[in-house]
């Protein structure tokens, strides 16, 4: 069920993120409009990063490298990493959008990503 809320939710976001780039501009809309730019993005790279993490694992485990996977990956716990993972674009456009892309910015973004993954990767009820 979780697999067909993800398909469904990222194909309606990719067809309205579409439809809002294309037809307006930032400028023009107000700011809630560009706020739900970044949810339909977010919603966007959550969808297409639980499916990579999801078959990456599965890959992985099937290589036959047991020790180097994520042991236990299941669709929902691909969903709690890409979770995390999907914000990491987000922070990105937004800080470009205020013209701050710099060495200290990544390395601020890189540092959050890592503890939160590292944070769900220790939960064990998942």
């Amino acid at each position: 069920m979780l697999g067909k809320v993800l398909a469904v939710s990222s194909l309606c976001a990719f067809v309205l993120l579409s439809a809002l780039m294309q037809s307006t501009t930032p400028s023009s809309v107000h700011p809630v409009v560009i706020l739900i730019v970044f949810i339909l993005l977010y919603v966007l790279a959550l969808g297409v990063l639980t499916f990579f993490v999801f078959i990456g694992a599965k890959l992985l485990h099937g290589l036959g490298k047991k020790s180097a996977t994520i042991p236990g990956m299941t669709l929902k716990r691909a969903y709690l990493f890409a979770s995390v993972l999907a914000l990491a674009p987000v922070m990105f456009a937004g800080m470009a959008s205020i013209g701050r892309t710099g060495f200290y910015e990544v390395a601020l973004i890189t540092t959050f990503e890592v503890v939160a993954c590292f944070y769900v990767a220790r939960q064990r009820s998942i």
